[in-house]
């Protein structure tokens, strides 16, 4: 069957199944009238999984030194950004191998006259599990009103480059040795539709190698048409205005940039087939989901069916989105998609797409069950109870008891700060969860066992990882809206079971970024990639990869899939160490490095 009747027999099929779904069950009560209160998880699932983790976390915030403060900008009225940011972004600004943090904030709108002093904030790591504020110095206290933060070398010159998105122009730094430079108009990375009058309201990015030329290519989400001048009265109760919702506004397209040999970028959104005017794009990942070695991308809409773009081999992309059954929930509707992450549940090779949406409308886990073709199965993972309720934005798959499988963080909390005076049951701010992988493809949440930030309610919207201590496991840092953020260090006790793998690639795409590392642990295969995209406005710590043991002595053997074809094994590593992968060391496509 060709590719064009392959999806002509899915879609008509999945149609099928919706409209016999829609005549044969009964009418389903609205979700008012059937949703239990918000409460911690106390029963046995399946199984026998009770509510148990060695996991625990400790609130190091103001400890390590992160007196960041999220500004909204808001005066009153409810304009709509103001309740989206911001995100946090985890990388190497200064080539110290110690992971920095990056929290991006908004400012004041200078059409009411309002203080523009407040700026992100970019903390150095020192290596004693503690930062400074090294904003100034390093050339980035510029008052925009940002959304996230992405982090690439993308001149290939051996330094980590900063990309902001923003209500407004976006901004790209240049890092020159540990200190940046605006070079956004030098390089043609505002990622506006060529024909628009008003900025675009950009949220998540992603730097990866579309067409496999080696230099990072930038992909932009945009959101929806909003201004100032645009902004439109919205009220939930009738009376008094509330933040709008993205149905009221157009949308804006994604836009793909490819890279000139890191001098300047091309705007190739249309030629590409990336580009749609209705997508309401708030997150991407990208992987490789059909393993033919080139990166396809899955980005979250809010209000409008997800999009999911298979590569063609070279550098133009289809969306497959509905084919594949990750478009839309199982009764065909468009959720409010939030944060979005993929990985292996089960190491069994099949890969899930996690999405956080919208109060009342659950986590999606999109699983492969065939060839290009998705379920959700988060009902059958025990996450939709526990996930109905709260309003997701930046989610991430991590191992955090370093037991080789994948356990899923979410962080919460609603964008209307009077939305209990509207739904007793739901409140603003949310307490953050985790759900611990039972290593058979379900999720037992342990929040309340954790400590640490897990049991205070906040206004959570971006959320990375990253083992900032270089002790093994693995650290989770939250951002929130109008707020301070929650560095939580995870206090495993579990000595060194895990090996860390630094990857070192070939120029231009020194970073490796794009790279499939296989970590083969007794019968366990670990699948990890090496991305700047995943969550909600944020970007996690993925090079060096942390892995996890779940108790053995070490891992029997390593292997990489570079992103231009390489490949390269490693034989054993002992628990505890760090190990060293370079692509030039790989003799040529397809070839094994022993």
């Amino acid at each position: 069957m060709n590719r064009v009747c392959r999806r002509a027999w899915i879609v008509s099929h999945r149609l099928l199944w919706f409209t016999v779904a829609f005549v044969s069950c009964e009418r389903v009560a609205p979700p008012s009238e059937e949703i239990p209160e918000y409460t911690r998880p106390t029963y046995t699932i399946r199984g026998g999984d009770e509510a148990r983790t060695d996991v625990r976390f400790t609130d190091i915030t103001e400890s390590v030194g992160i007196d960041f403060k999220h500004a909204t900008g808001a005066f009153g009225e409810k304009w709509m950004p103001e309740t989206m940011g911001s995100g946090v972004t985890v990388f190497d600004y200064d080539g110290d191998k110690l992971p920095d943090l990056f929290f991006v904030s908004g400012t004041g709108w200078p059409e009411k006259e309002q203080d523009r002093g407040t700026t992100s904030k970019l903390y150095r790591n020192r290596g004693n599990q503690s930062f400074e504020d090294v904003t100034v110095e390093v050339g980035l206290a510029q008052p925009i009103y940002g959304m996230g933060a992405f982090a690439a070398d993308y001149d290939a010159d051996g330094d980590q480059d900063l990309y902001v998105t923003a209500v407004g122009d976006n901004r790209l730094y240049r890092n020159d040795g540990g200190r940046f430079t605006d070079v956004t108009s030098v390089t043609q990375t505002v990622a506006n539709a060529p024909d628009s009058v008003d900025p675009a309201w950009s949220t998540s990015a992603a730097w990866f190698d579309a067409d496999l030329d080696g230099w990072l290519d930038l992909l932009v989400c945009n959101y929806v048409d909003w201004t100032p001048e645009t902004d439109l009265f919205f009220s939930r109760d009738g009376v008094n205005k509330s933040y709008a919702t993205p149905e009221e506004y157009e949308g804006e397209s994604c836009r793909l940039l490819h890279s000139d040999r890191g001098r300047r970028f091309e705007d190739v959104t249309a030629e590409t087939g990336i580009e749609n005017p209705n997508g309401k794009s708030l997150a991407v990942v990208v992987d490789d989901f059909n393993d033919d070695g080139w990166p396809d991308v899955v980005i979250a809409n809010d209000t409008y069916q997800n999009f999911f773009y298979l590569n063609q081999g070279n550098g133009t992309f289809d969306d497959d989105a509905l084919a594949a059954g990750v478009a839309f929930d199982e009764f065909g509707r468009a959720r409010a998609g939030m944060g979005v992450d993929v990985a292996d549940i089960r190491n069994r090779g099949q890969l899930s797409i996690a999405i956080g949406n919208f109060s009342n409308e659950a986590v999606a886990l999109y699983t492969e069950i065939g060839e290009q073709l998705f379920q959700d199965l988060a009902g059958a993972a025990r996450l939709t109870r526990e996930t109905l309720l709260p309003l997701t934005f930046g989610l991430r798959f991590a191992d955090l008891n370093l037991d080789r499988n994948v356990d899923l963080i979410l962080g919460n909390g609603h964008i209307d700060p009077d939305i209990g005076t509207i739904q007793s049951d739901v409140s603003f701010a949310q307490p953050p969860q985790l759900f611990q992988n039972n290593g058979r493809g379900g999720f037992v949440e342990v929040g309340e066992l954790l400590g640490g930030g897990f049991t205070e309610p906040i206004v959570a919207r971006g959320l990375a990882t990253t083992d900032f201590d270089r002790d093994g496991d693995i650290d989770v840092i939250i951002s929130t809206n109008g707020g301070r953020p929650k560095f939580l260090r995870n206090d495993l006790t579990v000595g060194t079971n895990w090996v860390r793998l630094r990857l070192e690639g070939e120029p231009p795409n020194l970073e490796a970024v794009g790279a499939t590392v296989l970590v083969f642990t007794e019968s366990v295969t670990q699948r990890f990639v090496v991305s700047t995209s995943s969550s909600y406005l944020s970007q996690s710590e993925t090079n060096p990869v942390l892995a996890g043991l779940g108790g053995a002595t070490g891992a029997d053997s390593v292997l990489v899939k570079w992103p231009r074809g390489k490949v390269s094994r490693v034989g054993r590593i002992d628990a505890g160490n760090e190990e060293v992968i370079s692509e030039s060391s790989t003799a040529g496509r397809g070839a094994i490095d022993s």
